[in-house]
């Protein structure tokens, strides 16, 4: 009998589960029976190919000229073999009930139950909590990139059962941009982050030096929270046919796919070190006297005590370029000519997030607004700084368009960090920490506030046993509540650590509606139910409404509508803003009946958006929302928290794990870790579209050459990565495109444990957060570091563990 490979026999068992699951669901239609329907979500607009009743792909929207390569997997999303296709109990959650050995999630097996035991487990537990220890006992997870639409927005109908409920614990920020969004309005007066641009067409016609300071717009602005317009990919092909008069600059451990396309001259420092790189050419630009005193003094306060820092008259230790080459492997040379460089062109720098994701990540945006400032070039257009470029295409134009609304909350948890008053909401990224030290108090954003006591957790879309930091601290605190509820269309890590699932269906199963493009609002697309719902799932709103129902509040749920009439409802709302600017919009019958889509027009005066400048040409007519009304790069509010870990300028601190300090001895490689290229965070993950990038079936981990031989490790094999917080197995992809000392591994792929539910266990897939720090970057803003990590990396020599992060687990008879 011929042996056949084990890829090839996974392959074949694949295929043979994909047609079992495809007979299980045979359409009832004739195959000759098609339609296209138009739809949407994060990765843009499109319609969606429908065969005999089965979604067989979709075709990218008529004027989206860019679409990304990752609509290929939308089909394979609908029919994943790890699809929840029933409500699930764990074996003795349902046996024992409510605090049922917690130590047995993620490795029990699950019991189907009905929805309508389901239904009642849930209610039933809902009131029990709120009973017996109160509302603040109730924690609304659910924080993640579900999918796009208006109306079936998990977390937002999971708040708003819970507000009617009587109350919950809700989070506030969120893990890409927490310490960005709380140091920015202190800076500027608001969160900036999410800000609209400059507009691209402006930085065409007058920036000459661009500095991408670790941001991969080609990379990101594949997706958007609302659907992408992909409007970034035509200007920076533009901006690639005019580098003969714009210069680009990358600075960042790692080429990225931006800085590969355009050529641009690579600058890698050791990764956390941003902060002290900037300091270096601020002290650059002020010594040689380049910098923009004028502007400085009409547009800012504070720059005399930041200066006495940079210059070292205050603490004895100037900035000098050959300071900031100690600390960031930069030579000072390099670091003299950029800062000469900036300050004789018009000069953009566009941020990334990643800088702000690191230790005292606060200080790097707060350093990169003040170095714009020393230039004195915000405000005019090409020049300043922008931290939203690599975000949903920041930089297109705004349509003249209304505002679609969605159904809310109505709960103040939630929301911006910087906007959220509520005292029952925690930064996101400080769930185990509230798990495992309930009743402690801790510090955020200038507030003392106190952990509450969690007995049960619900999560509905979202996945934080892949986005959460320090994986084996994740499984402790899962530990702690009594209940855990889960809802998703997919068998995630994070359900499999459930003791209640819920299966949703996907956005192809049911109604919605949406507005393309965070920023440019350019056409509302009607998001038409495709297929049927597979096995038993149901709708997001459906599934709340039931339990609205139960709970006994339904129609103060649903407001008498059903999702269709929600639908109708917010494009109603959208067209009586439309009639107020005197736009055309069809009734809904109409839109919904015909084409499905509304274009709404550009008007001139966005190719010409400068941000701030309106507050450059009239300091006082358009003061910031600051305490001064102008840029503060000294800030006496911070200055009243009295933190130690934040101080009221921009500084250097020494951080938690970088190369050169002495745990670098033991652990001689730091871990960066991006969004990954062809994933939406963790989704698309358990699609077939990982063939393209996976080694081995292992998540992709980029070693330097030198480093990699070092080792003894050739490119394909594969490697296990460590440090004292976890392990995990990867495929080794020996380039060139990453500095010496550095590894990158992309955040998002499916955690995988040989040992399921145990704290410490190898991962078998490449989950980079089971090696991550679960700390905040301050007291300030508590945001996450996933960029601050040292770790090991060795070749893997034993028998290679097979991957089962996609598999459903293991179902149980009811006892």
């Amino acid at each position: 009998m011929k042996k056949i490979s084990r890829r090839k026999f996974l392959q074949a068992t694949a295929a043979t589960a994909a047609l079992a699951s495809a007979a299980a669901q045979s359409p009832s239609g004739a195959i000759l029976e098609r339609s296209n329907r138009i739809s949407a979500n994060h990765w843009g607009a499109f319609y969606v190919n429908v065969r005999g009743g089965r979604m067989v792909g979709v075709t990218p929207y008529v004027k989206d000229a860019y679409p990304t390569p990752m609509l290929e997997a939308m089909a394979d999303r609908v029919y994943a073999q790890n699809r929840i296709q029933y409500p699930m109990v764990r074996a003795s959650y349902l046996r024992d009930g409510p605090g049922a050995d917690p130590t047995l999630r993620g490795a029990e097996p699950f019991v189907r139950v009905s929805w309508r035991e389901a239904f009642d487990l849930v209610a039933k537990e809902l009131n029990r909590v709120k009973k017996e220890f109160g509302p603040a006992s109730i924690f609304a997870g659910s924080y993640g990139w579900y999918d796009a639409g208006q109306i079936n927005n998990p977390p937002v109908l999971l708040q708003r059962m819970l507000r009617l409920h009587g109350g919950f614990v809700g989070g506030s920020g969120d893990y890409s941009t927490a310490a960005g969004q709380v140091i920015m309005p202190h800076v500027v007066g608001t969160l900036e982050v999410y800000e609209q641009q400059t507009a691209w067409p402006v930085i065409l016609d007058s920036t000459q030096l661009i500095v991408l300071w670790g941001a991969d717009p080609l990379l990101n602005c594949q997706i958007g929270w609302a659907p992408a317009d992909h409007y970034a990919y035509g200007a920076i092909e533009e901006l690639k046919k005019r580098r003969g008069r714009i210069e680009v600059v990358s600075i960042d451990p790692r080429v990225t796919d931006t800085a590969r396309y355009l050529d641009a001259r690579w600058i890698a420092p050791r990764p956390g070190t941003d902060t002290a790189l900037m300091l270096g050419i601020a002290h650059a630009l002020y010594s040689e006297k380049r910098h923009d005193q004028a502007f400085l003094d009409k547009y800012t306060v504070g720059f005399a005590r930041f200066a006495e820092y940079l210059t070292g008259k205050s603490d004895g230790t100037p900035k000098t370029p050959e300071w900031a080459a100690n600390i960031s492997g930069v030579e000072a040379s390099v670091i003299r000519n950029l800062a000469r460089q900036m300050a004789a062109k018009r000069t953009m720098l566009m941020g990334g997030w990643a800088i702000q994701r690191q230790h005292h990540g606060e200080q790097a945006h707060w350093m990169l607004v003040t170095l714009a400032a020393m230039l004195g070039q915000i405000g005019l257009p090409g020049g300043g700084f922008g931290l939203s470029y690599h975000y949903d295409s920041g930089g297109n134009l705004t349509a003249n368009a209304p505002g679609l609304p969605g159904i809310t909350s109505g709960a103040a948890s939630g929301g911006a960090a910087w906007l959220s008053k509520d005292a029952n909401a925690i930064p996101v990224a400080r769930v185990a920490d509230m798990l495992l030290n309930p009743g402690q108090p801790f510090d955020f954003n200038g507030k003392r506030q106190t952990y509450p006591d969690i007995k049960l957790v619900y999560w509905a879309g979202g996945n934080p046993f892949v986005h959460h930091q320090d994986r084996n601290r994740l499984i402790q605190a899962w530990q702690k509540p009594q209940t855990v509820i889960v809802q998703d269309p997919f068998w995630t890590p994070t359900a499999k650590f459930a003791d209640i699932v819920l299966p949703a269906s996907t956005t192809f199963e049911r109604d919605d509606i949406a507005q393309v493009g965070s920023y440019s609002r350019v056409r509302i697309v009607a998001m038409k139910k495709a297929v049927e719902p597979l096995y038993e799932s149901r709708s997001d709103f459906e599934i709340f409404a039931e339990l609205s129902r139960r709970l006994g509040f339904g129609p103060k749920f649903t407001e008498g509508r059903d999702t269709l009439g929600w639908v109708r409802f917010v494009y109603g709302e959208a067209r009586k803003q439309a009639a107020q600017l005197k736009l055309p919009m069809p009734d809904f019958d109409t839109f919904w009946n015909g084409t499905g889509v509304v274009e709404f027009p550009i008007p001139g005066e966005s190719r010409s958006f400068v941000r701030y400048g309106d507050f450059r040409k009239d300091p006082i007519l358009n003061a910031l929302g600051t305490p001064s009304g102008k840029i503060e790069i000294y800030s006496k509010t911070i200055e009243g928290f009295k933190y130690d870990d934040c101080p009221p300028h921009p500084t250097w601190l020494e951080p938690a794990e970088r190369l050169g300090s002495e745990k670098a001895r033991q652990y001689p490689l730091h871990l960066s870790s991006p969004h990954p290229k062809y994933r939406l965070h963790s989704q698309l993950n358990n699609t077939w579209i990982r063939r393209w990038y996976e080694v081995h079936e292992r998540e992709p981990v980029w070693i330097n050459p030198v480093d990699a031989e070092a080792r003894g490790i050739r490119n394909g094999d594969v490697v296990r990565l460590f440090n004292e917080r976890g392990q995990t197995l990867a495929g080794a992809v020996v380039t060139d495109r990453v500095r010496r000392g550095v590894v990158v591994m992309a955040e998002g792929a499916w955690y995988d444990p040989a040992e399921p539910g145990k704290v410490g266990a190898l991962c078998k897939h490449g989950d980079v957060n089971v090696l991550t720090i679960d700390r905040g970057t301050s007291k300030l803003a508590q945001g996450n570091i996933a960029h601050t990590a040292l770790v090991q990396l060795e070749k893997f020599g034993g028998e290679l563990p097979e991957v089962t992060a996609f598999d459903p687990p293991k179902s149980a008879e009811r006892g």
